[in-house]
């Protein structure tokens, strides 16, 4: 399948459970996936690696620390220079604690809302002029089913997902002049290696809790979320922007 070839994917926090999935899929569609990601992850280059060799396409690793916003955004726009411009950017990084509202600190509230939601204005800042260049573009921003109000414990999270729904909203609306889509998907509870990390021992708890409020009755996975982002990025979507996508096994 080649619906994306020639096609520059930028996509953060690619070496987590969604990410991985994302730029399997993204590359065997024919993309150039660029998998930014922390720079101290050691093996991370060699994840990446493995990733192109499971996909049989072109993928490749970026360090990058988006807690260090002014250095990424100009990181960024000098690899889109290099790269002759971003075409897909993919806004999947994110942080995530589950704990008591009174037991976050600010700092820790700062962080969230700093890798989770302007990181993504940021990059979009770095890699929308090359968009404009090309009259094209597509920007998928990771929201969350939490938004929904059903979740307790991820006051700093869900905060930060609300932002980034008001940046796609009117991200939208100013690029859309330029040819450039943008829009968001909201995932429910994935299985990932981020809920495991989560929620430990409390884990058969938290999936019988999904099973009981979920219409379907089986685990969203990454590839159910990785096909939908193709879906976004591809020629079929040219005239859907400004959406908020839920996958969510429906609730």
């Amino acid at each position: 399948m080649t619906m994306l070839a020639d096609r520059v994917v930028l996509l953060t926090g690619g070496l987590g459970s969604l990410g991985r999935a994302q730029a399997v899929t993204l590359a065997r569609a024919g993309a150039r996936v660029l998998v930014l990601d922390r720079p101290e992850i050691a093996d991370g280059p060699k994840i990446v690696e493995a990733l192109a060799g499971e996909a049989g396409g072109d993928i490749a690793f970026v360090g990058c620390d988006l807690n260090r916003l002014a250095e990424a955004e100009a990181d960024v726009a000098a690899l889109a220079q290099r790269e002759g411009g971003i075409d897909i950017l993919i806004n999947n990084a994110a942080l995530i604690i589950n704990r008591p509202f009174e037991a976050f600190s600010l700092s820790e509230y700062e962080d969230q809302i700093r890798v989770n939601s302007s990181a993504a204005f940021a990059l979009a800042r770095a890699c929308s002029p090359g968009m404009k260049a090309k009259a094209y573009g597509k920007i998928v921003n990771f929201c969350s089913i939490t938004l929904n109000g059903r979740w307790d414990g991820y006051v700093p999270y869900v905060a930060s997902k609300g932002a980034m729904l008001g940046l796609t909203k009117s991200l939208a609306r100013e690029l859309g002049p330029h040819g450039i889509t943008v829009n968001a998907v909201s995932p429910g509870a994935v299985v990932s290696e981020a809920e495991e990390r989560v929620f430990g021992e409390r884990l058969k708890e938290y999936s019988d809790w999904i099973m009981g409020n979920q219409s379907l009755k089986r685990r969203i996975e990454p590839h159910h979320v990785a096909d939908l982002v193709l879906f976004l990025v591809s020629p079929a979507a040219d005239m859907i922007s400004g959406q908020n996508v839920h996958i969510d096994g429906g609730w």
